[in-house]
């Protein structure tokens, strides 16, 4: 299968506390799905807005509230600043050097940022100093695909099933490396529990549908039905390949 652009799922660790399924292929419904995503997307924009300003606040009150530069860390991430991310989880972690939370989510910022191996640098910490957590294998896994070690992203992604097997991103990540390897059914499979555990996963709707429709055997059918829920849910990708391909 030629390999696609996809968008693998990082393990967020977040401390702050629907549009109608597409039945038709017009370019109308296309367009109402794509004013959906957009609604949402500036809502997440908007809170995030909203989060950074309630948490620099609560710095500003106590300096030494590492809770405070974890969840404004969280925010400027979501800001797709992820510099100044990087910076809030550092201060948490000076604050309080075995602050988790603080290192998965500087983790996850470092690999954004193109940094795989200071993220798993992170993540070992983490597992260091909780060795059940999922979220660290599961965001380790990430970082070793992204540095093209399938095998050992596989291994982290099956323990983190092993100890959390609600984990729906360790599934859907694990389905992505599957797809490189050819094991489409396998692939196929790992989607499906993604979705189960989490019905509202749009990612796994979109590339579980893209399986379905490379492998054929008829089952393009049910591949627009994967991406019209994936559109209902918000996804622009998933409301194009319905204008394009059913």
């Amino acid at each position: 299968m030629k390999k696609r652009t996809t968008a693998i799922a990082a393990v967020l660790s977040v401390l702050v506390c629907g549009s109608p399924l597409l039945t038709g292929c017009s370019s109308f419904r296309g367009n109402t799905a794509f004013q959906n995503a957009l609604e949402k997307q500036n809502e997440s924009y908007a809170r995030a807005i909203l989060d950074y300003t309630k948490y620099t606040k609560a710095i500003e009150i106590d300096p030494n509230n590492a809770n405070a530069y974890v969840n404004r860390g969280i925010a400027n991430r979501n800001l797709d600043n992820y510099s100044e991310a990087i910076s809030d989880f550092s201060k948490a972690m000076e604050i309080d050097p075995k602050y988790v939370d603080a290192y998965v989510n500087r983790g996850i910022a470092k690999r954004t940022l193109g940094d795989s191996d200071g993220a798993i640098s992170d993540f070992n910490k983490v597992i260091n100093i909780d060795p059940n957590n999922a979220n660290a294998y599961v965001n380790r896994g990430l970082a070793k695909y992204y540095l093209g070690d399938n095998a050992r992203a596989i291994s982290d992604y099956n323990k983190g099933i092993e100890i959390n097997p609600r984990n729906a991103p360790a599934y859907y990540n694990r389905g992505i490396i599957k797809v490189d390897l050819g094991d489409y059914s396998g692939a196929i499979s790992d989607y499906s529990k993604a979705i189960k555990i989490n019905p509202k996963y749009a990612d796994a709707y979109v590339y579980r549908g893209v399986v379905k429709q490379y492998i054929g055997n008829g089952k393009m059918k049910g591949a627009c039905s994967d991406w019209r829920k994936a559109a209902s849910l918000g996804d622009e990708n998933a409301a194009q390949m319905v204008i394009n391909e059913c």
